[in-house]
């Protein structure tokens, strides 16, 4: 029984693309080459981000997390949340392990929320392209509006997941 739930959604999604092989083949082509890219993707990606997350387990210790990022970090966990995700270039996939190490440390989760709000939506790199095709003025607005919005939601998240008594999902119980 248990094979059967870790293995449930391989096995649908292989169903999946045996039906759209006989029913849309070149719908069942292009999606298989879709996953295989994204797989391979993932496979020379994500062994360093594991390096980079036991790394971060060895360099940062709890005490600094905590200051640095924890509840009572104020505006400077914030500031520090923001940096950590305007700055990168990768996939947004990549945030998430690193997100959830920094929680396991004692980082807040309104600082997180930012942190992956920040890498999804606020990119430097992003920024640069969105000024050449849209202008400065429209995405210094788009860039104040989402900021403003990613923090709210940070506060609004922790504010609802303090009230979980349960926290299983951060692996403490």
């Amino acid at each position: 029984m248990t094979t059967w739930k870790i293995f449930k959604f391989p096995i649908f999604l292989g169903l999946v693309y045996i039906i759209l092989i006989f029913w849309l083949p070149n719908t069942a082509e292009k999606s298989i080459s879709v996953a295989i890219d994204y797989a391979k993707e993932m496979f020379f990606i994500m062994p360093a981000v594991f390096v980079l997350m036991g790394l971060m387990e060895v360099w940062l210790p709890k005490d600094k997390i905590q200051k640095w990022l924890g509840t009572s970090s104020g505006m400077k966990g914030i500031f520090i949340s923001f940096l950590m995700g305007t700055l990168p270039t990768g996939p947004l996939y990549v945030a998430f392990p690193l997100t959830a190490s920094l929680l396991k440390k004692g980082a807040s989760i309104n600082n997180m929320v930012i942190f992956l709000g920040s890498w999804a939506a606020l990119k430097i790199p992003q920024l640069m392209v969105e000024i050449k095709f849209l202008g400065g003025s429209f995405v210094l607005l788009r860039f104040v509006l989402t900021f403003a919005v990613i923090v709210i939601i940070g506060v609004l998240m922790e504010l609802f997941m303090k009230k979980d008594s349960d926290k299983i999902w951060l692996g403490k119980t």
